[in-house]
């Protein structure tokens, strides 16, 4: 019998660890207690683990949340209490400081969900990429046809940058100009 190929599995769906990488402080990052849940360990675990090898986690690799930070993620339903953390703060690993995790928690499992993120990361920044390359691509085209095809390049562009709304914006608004209805007129047969 030969080694088993750990490669050729995936232990965790993509969409799943996609669904937990957050922006913050202009870097993609994971949450403690969902990298917690991915390695099948109790957050605390994971946690003492990462202090008894704080020199392992520089603050690029990992940070805490501040409070400021912590009351957006609540609101934002990312963290869906103060009461959830239990008194700590969150800690937070960029790509680099989950692919240290794997050095401080040493299970198998860690390995391959290691493997799977250190994927998905690569992932989004081939899609981050490829979005790039296309918007350029775009505008080179927009240079080089005339106005007949402004519209089309308008709507494109549109697509590309979705417009986000507020939280209390929702549903449509008709705008119309204002008729003037008359008052309706009865006759009466004699």
């Amino acid at each position: 019998m030969g080694k088993k190929n750990v490669t050729s599995t995936s232990i965790i769906p993509r969409e799943i660890i996609e669904d937990h990488i957050y922006l913050l402080r202009k870097h993609k990052v994971m949450f403690d207690f969902h990298l917690a849940v991915l390695y099948n360990v109790e957050t605390r675990a994971l946690k003492q683990q990462v202090k008894r090898n704080i020199h392992r986690f520089p603050k690029d690799f990992m940070f805490e949340l501040n409070n400021k930070e912590i009351d957006i993620m609540v609101s934002q339903f990312v963290i869906p209490s103060k009461q959830y953390l239990g008194g700590s703060r969150p800690m937070v690993f960029t790509e680099q400081g989950v692919a240290m995790l794997s050095s401080v928690l040493k299970s198998e499992r860690a390995m391959l969900v290691n493997i799977e993120i250190m994927r998905t990361y690569v992932k989004i920044r081939q899609i981050l990429f490829s979005h790039k390359e296309l918007a350029r691509k775009i505008r080179e085209l927009e240079l080089r046809y005339d106005a007949k095809f402004k519209v089309v390049f308008t709507a494109i562009n549109d697509l590309m940058n979705p417009v986000y709304l507020n939280k209390g914006d929702f549903g449509f608004k008709v705008k119309e100009s204002k008729i003037k209805y008359l008052p309706k007129i009865t006759t009466t047969k004699r």
